[in-house]
């Protein structure tokens, strides 16, 4: 009997070890993963995760666009390989910056500068000074500032490509 009530007690004590480990399992120390966890938990953590990635850089990507979009309304043209067509009211002033590229195109326009040295007429490879006609269909390129294209006629249109505004 003695034995019997010592197998019972060590049977006793090897469940209640047993039951405690199981109790701690999956905790801190002992991290165990399951399916359910996976499926449920987990699976909902990454998809918040990447969903806030993808709007975070979907911003980004929609306001360089917006920032490339700009320059093409008047506030100047990108720098990119592209010519926008500006229209010009008499008297009205088209002032480049170093790099900007203008061609005539309707109308007339005359050079401003505050020197001899205006725009460089890119067509003949001359320079065309301060108060002098542009000839149309000529390309001109700002290489000082402040350098611009005033419009001396009722309507003038032109092609610029680089950084420009309108006075």
């Amino acid at each position: 009997m003695r034995k019997l009530k010592i197998a019972a007690a060590a049977l006793c004590v090897c469940v209640l070890f047993t039951v405690a480990y199981a109790a701690n399992a999956g905790g801190q120390n002992d991290p165990l993963v399951t399916l359910s966890y996976l499926n449920g938990a987990f699976t909902s953590q990454v998809k918040t995760m990447v969903n806030q990635t993808v709007n975070e850089r979907q911003a980004q990507m929609e306001k360089s666009l917006n920032d490339i979009l700009a320059g093409y309304s008047g506030g100047g043209s990108p720098s990119g390989g592209v010519f926008a067509v500006v229209t010009l009211g008499q008297g009205q002033t088209l002032v480049g910056n170093v790099g900007c590229e203008v061609m005539l195109r309707v109308g007339s326009a005359t050079c401003s500068s505050p020197d001899s040295v205006g725009l460089i007429d890119t067509t003949s490879g001359g320079v065309l000074a301060g108060g002098q006609a542009l000839t149309a269909n000529h390309l001109y390129m700002v290489t000082i500032n402040p350098r611009a294209v005033t419009a001396a006629s009722g309507t003038v249109k032109v092609l610029v490509r680089g950084p420009y505004s309108i006075q």
